[in-house]
């Protein structure tokens, strides 16, 4: 058994994310080989948070395939720089923006519970409430009595501080507002409140910010893609023509901009009676998601049925995907993480340039 061995083993596994193997990826950075134990340095593009698993498994199945006694450890680091930004958004490797063409579609739920999932699967993640007319992550996330800690450093610029909740740092325009007092503001004074919430917000060292954007293609969606370097957007929509039509329009605007679409959610996809488990009613039409994904070839990232559930979570301020008994409708949210870290890491893998260290 010897390096070379090894790696001709190894070669040919393919990383099912990128769907190209480790041998054209070039992700086999090094091989120890001391008698019957083995060390494979892996240089994978980031994030991490699915993949590193995957790979480790495939790895040592495949070496143990033909070394059935060999002991096996490998070690991941991750691939990829992050982007030229601002200092407060420095430490974050993905910057990921969750968008809809008109509201009610349920946007920020599955912002909520988007970013609820990834913390729940290890990820440092904060969500930025971008929605200056109707913040909702403050109630969601059971932190609506809050406001925002603020402080002054040393060169006098006011800095302020996200709350936390269940492993999720959460920035809003609601911890600054009262609770019942209406945001009126137009097109400058907009996005004026929005670039305050992005560059006085210290977030530190996270592997996802998600921004929950306020429906539309209007002033904040514009400041957003023009000031800051995103890694992409999920577009959020539900089955009926009204919804998709608005779909449309946000789609085209972040190709316009250059940002890519990392693919489209549908949410209240279908309705299954809890009476009937066996039934599944199409109540707003049926495809309307998979068919606007195909018509402007970008990923169709999955459905999100209708359940009372997820209403009560987000009433709550306990994002549903992390309830224990979620069962196969916090499987759904789990899918649509996964796909959507999937294609972060392909618009990654288009933009690698670095290797950062890390330890898993």
């Amino acid at each position: 058994m010897t390096p070379q061995e090894i790696r001709t083993l190894l070669e040919s596994i393919v990383d099912s994310d990128l769907d190209q193997s480790l041998g054209s990826l070039g992700a086999i950075h090094e091989i120890e080989v001391i008698g019957n134990r083995v060390r494979v340095f892996l240089d994978a593009v980031q994030p991490l948070h699915w993949a590193a698993k995957r790979l480790d498994h495939d790895c040592k199945s495949t070496i143990r395939a033909v070394y059935p006694g060999a002991e096996i450890e490998i070690l991941v680091r991750e691939k990829g720089g992050v982007a030229r930004r601002m200092p407060t958004l420095s430490g974050i490797k993905n910057l990921i923006a969750v968008a809809s063409g008109k509201g009610g579609v349920g946007k920020s739920t599955v912002a909520a519970n988007l970013a609820a999932a990834l913390a729940q699967r290890g990820a440092s993640v904060g969500l930025l409430d971008a929605d200056i007319y109707g913040p909702s992550q403050p109630t969601m996330y059971g932190l609506s009595s809050e406001t925002m800690r603020a402080e002054k450093s040393a060169d006098g610029k006011v800095i302020g501080y996200p709350n936390e909740a269940y492993g999720v740092k959460v920035a809003s325009i609601g911890f600054v507002m009262q609770r019942d007092q209406a945001a009126i503001l137009r097109g400058p004074m907009l996005a004026g409140y929005f670039t305050m919430l992005v560059e006085q917000i210290v977030w530190g060292e996270l592997d996802y910010l998600i921004f929950d954007l306020p429906p539309g293609t209007g002033d904040i969606q514009l400041t957003l893609t023009q000031r800051i370097p995103l890694t992409g957007a999920v577009v959020v929509t539900t089955p009926q023509e009204i919804a998709l039509a608005d779909v449309r329009r946000s789609i085209q605007m972040f190709s316009k901009v250059k940002v890519d679409v990392l693919g489209v959610v549908e949410n209240m996809s279908y309705f299954v009676p809890p009476d009937m488990p066996d039934r599944k009613y199409h109540i707003f039409g049926e495809g309307g998601g998979q068919s606007v994904a195909k018509e402007f070839s970008v990923p169709f990232l999955g459905e999100i049925p209708i359940d009372v559930r997820v209403r009560q979570g987000a009433d709550d301020g306990f994002p549903f995907v992390l309830d224990p008994e979620s069962g196969s409708l916090g499987d759904a949210f789990r899918s649509v993480a996964e796909n959507i870290v999937r294609e972060i890491r392909k618009a990654n893998a288009r933009a690698v340039d670095t290797v950062v260290e890390i330890s898993l």
